[in-house]
């Protein structure tokens, strides 16, 4: 049995050795780390003297520049420390491969590599960028001193510049050729790696709106079977704020106040060649407006004057475009009434019983400031008063933040500038405010080279030029050429968008077609100019008001064996001068909702001031579109007609009647209904009537990728073209027309494919209503592709 106090003793004596241990280990490193300290601060004490500095190895740095680095002046102290710093500073400089001191005695000798001389830059394995975009990225320039982390900033650029094109995998190495007399080739080999795309856009949380109708709000795309032609679905972290944006103005525009967006999260495949984004979102509830009312204690103002300025009506979809835009028109109407600084406050009263939201415009008056100055910045090319003129105010004018936002985005919408920036700010006095505008200008001339194809006009191709800021003055400038198998024609065409210094476009154009159909019996060539001025007289309304000058030719086409008499009388040239107006009031494509609103036209043509022919002619137009089942399905009816009044004695002629085409009915040939000559090789006569009434729905394909954009459509197309001023084309009974009215119809359905290279239509038709010698077209392919 073991003695248990002599247990504990052991336990205490090893104890106490241990101890005794630690204390000499740290006796003996305390002396140790102060014998290091005694010989350091030694070290920082020696001093040393130099009579001469002696350098070697320089050859284009001069030796004074060397000395002011190191900081050593001849004949004075200087300690170790202080030449060790100068010693770091030479090789921070940027300007040496190595630096080398050696103190012998009074002379300090400095021995020195410089970097080489950039002979030239080079950068090989890309393909996908060109080298032009990618030498503005380098700083690294030649005839200049080489520097190895200049050369790394640069291949970090490209590597950027590669990650913004979504190759994230790709890598860039900066290379070094060496040459003689101390020079070097500078190579960036890339390896661009592949594009990583968006694989896969989805959206959690969204109940009123599939996927495929939130698909199309963004502007990232899923990447479909044209990956390989097309940007918008490779993956870009910029572009997720802008489509956030996007996202959460939709749900706004259609009355969800509530909504958030949670999260927007991209995830990377394993391969890194793809992105899987998901959208996390909250729609709420939708609200509709209840009571809109005007609302003021100001004396001046007449309430019932402003509430019917208001077109807001109960039972509306609440949108913060609405809103905004009775902000305006309330104000616009102060302005009028010579009153200022009258300002309109939305107060908004939630209804969560009903899902409304009353909106009290609350007129009072705002804060007395003045326009003291605009300042703009960065339009190189672009004028300042082209700028300018989107303001609504000037230097002086009454100061009305509204006013500001919406100058903002007229500057925006202009096509300008790639950022376009107004602010704010206080100016030399407390009722001065001084507006900043800092712009920055993109390209915006266009070069286009296309081809297009259709059954009408068979194959062809299209050039053309555009430039809409011409001179930097805000002028457009267009020219287009387009040929095909059966037509051609070319069109000069110059705007001055604020003619006069106001709204008001003044645009000339010149004009010259010819066509060679199989399906007519003749030849036309038309040249000419149209000259006008366009303004607007509404909200959603212009009218253009202009001249044209044509000049017609009728002849025979070759191989036509009987030319209708009514047409013989029409052979040669017939000049035409005549003055007209078109109105036209349009809902349709703006905002957030391009697919819903209506659009009107109304226009008369007046013939006969000058040339050979006398007319009257009238068109009008009435389309209304509007999507349905969750915005999946898009509905449009169009109505439109005219009317060829001929005067002064004269009878209509082909250059001014109406001939059918596919925009009016589809199913049937251009000219291949109305007035015809049946004892006459193929002979439309076209006629002083046409009425069309068209009918189409759009829909989703469920069963197809929506990757691949297609869609389909289905329609029904009724029109008749009847009426002419001759019947007999010359000698009573001689070749009698039947020129009555007769309702055509016909149905069918289209396939439609948006694709990143031009637009696809197939269509296939067949008529119901026609007459035996009406000619059919069952199907019709139109592409339309831009280069």
């Amino acid at each position: 049995m073991v003695d248990d106090g002599k247990a504990l003793d052991g336990v205490g004596r090893g104890q106490m050795a241990s101890i005794r241990n630690t204390l000499s280990t740290l006796r003996i490193a305390l002396i140790g780390l102060a014998l290091v300290l005694m010989g350091a601060i030694a070290a920082e004490a020696q001093t040393f003297r130099f009579n001469t500095v002696d350098i070697q190895g320089n050859q284009r740095i001069e030796d004074a520049t060397i000395l002011q680095q190191l900081g050593v002046a001849r004949g004075a102290a200087v300690s170790a420390g202080q030449l060790n710093d100068g010693f770091q500073r030479l090789q921070a400089s940027g300007l040496f491969e190595t630096v080398e001191i050696v103190p012998q005695g009074g002379n300090l000798l400095v021995i020195v590599q410089e970097y080489p001389t950039i002979n030239r830059i080079s950068i090989e394995g890309n393909r996908r960028i060109d080298d032009d975009d990618l030498r503005t990225l380098v700083t690294s320039q030649p005839r200049r001193v080489y520097n190895p982390a200049v050369a790394e900033r640069d291949a970090a650029s490209i590597t950027e510049a590669y990650s913004q094109a979504g190759r994230l995998s790709a890598t860039v190495q900066p290379k070094i050729i060496r040459r003689s007399d101390n020079r070097v080739d500078l190579v960036f080999e890339v390896s661009e790696g592949r594009v990583s795309e968006v694989e896969r856009l989805s959206f959690v949380g969204n109940r009123a709106y599939s996927d495929r109708r939130l698909r199309r709000v963004l502007e990232t795309t899923q990447a479909g079977i044209f990956r390989a032609l097309i940007g918008s679905d490779t993956f870009v972290a910029d572009r997720i704020a802008f489509d956030s944006q996007l996202l959460r103005d939709f749900y706004l525009s259609r009355g969800y106040a509530d909504f958030q967006l949670l999260s927007a999260t991209p995830e990377l495949a394993p391969g890194r060649d793809a992105y899987f984004l998901t959208f996390r979102i909250q729609e709420g509830q939708q609200f509709r407006f209840g009571q809109v009312n005007a609302v003021s204690d100001l004396p001046q103002i007449n309430v019932p004057e402003y509430q019917d300025a208001i077109r807001v009506d109960r039972g509306d979809i609440f949108s913060p475009q609405a809103i905004e835009r009775t902000i305006e028109r309330l104000e616009l109407l102060a302005t009028r009434q010579g009153l200022t600084f009258i300002r309109a406050v939305p107060q908004i009263t939630r209804n969560d019983r009903d899902l409304t939201l009353d909106v009290d415009f609350v007129l009072e008056r705002g804060d007395r400031l003045f326009v003291e100055r605009i300042d703009i910045e960065g339009n190189a090319t672009t004028l300042d008063r082209v700028i300018r003129r989107q303001f609504d105010t000037v230097e002086g004018d009454p100061f009305n933040p509204r006013e500001i936002r919406a100058t903002a985005e007229r500057i925006r919408a202009l096509g300008y500038f790639s950022q376009a920036d107004v602010t704010a700010r206080e100016g030399t006095g407390p009722e001065q405010v001084i507006v900043d505008v800092d712009v920055e200008e993109q390209p915006t001339g266009s070069l286009g080279f296309g081809l297009n194809y259709s059954e009408q006009s068979g194959a062809g191709v299209s050039l053309s030029f555009s430039e809409t800021n011409f001179l930097g003055r805000g002028q457009v400038f267009s020219f287009a050429f387009d040929t095909g198998s059966t037509s051609s024609s070319s069109n000069l065409t110059f705007v001055e968008p604020f003619f006069l210094n106001r709204d008001l476009a003044l645009s000339f154009s010149i004009f010259y077609t010819e066509t060679d159909s199989a399906s007519l019996t003749f030849n036309t060539r038309t040249a000419g100019f149209r000259t006008g001025l366009e303004f607007p007289v509404g909200e959603f309304s212009r009218l253009f008001v202009g001249y044209t000058y044509t000049d017609d030719k009728l002849s025979p086409r070759s191989g036509t064996t009987v030319l209708s008499d009514i047409l013989v009388q029409d052979l040669g040239s017939t000049t035409t001068s005549s003055v007209l107006y078109n109105y036209s009031y349009s809902t349709i494509g703006r905002g957030l909702d391009p697919s819903r609103g209506i659009r009107a036209q109304f226009g008369q043509e007046f013939a006969g001031l000058g040339g050979d022919a006398e007319f009257v002619k009238n068109t009008f137009e009435l389309t209304g579109q509007a999507a349905v089942r969750n915005e999946e399905v898009v509905l449009a009816a169009t109505l439109e007609g005219g009317a060829l009044i001929s005067g002064g004695g004269t009878n209509s002629t082909q250059g001014n009647r109406f001939f059918n085409n596919q925009s009016i009915i589809r199913g049937f040939e251009s000219g291949g209904i109305g007035p015809r000559d049946l004892n006459a090789s193929n002979g439309a006569l076209g006629g002083n009537f046409f009425v069309a009434a068209r009918f189409e729905a759009q829909f989703p394909l469920g069963f197809v990728p929506e990757e691949y954009g297609l869609s389909g459509a289905a329609f029904v197309d009724m029109a008749s073209v009847w009426g002419l001023d001759n019947v007999n084309g010359g000698p009573a009974g001689a070749n009698p027309v039947d020129d009555s009215f007769f309702l055509n119809s016909a149905v069918g359905v289209g396939l439609l494919w948006d694709t990143q290279i031009g637009p696809l239509r197939f269509n296939f038709t067949r008529a119901i209503n026609k007459r035996t010698y009406d000619r059919e077209q069952t199907f019709d392919l139109t592409i339309q592709t831009r280069f």
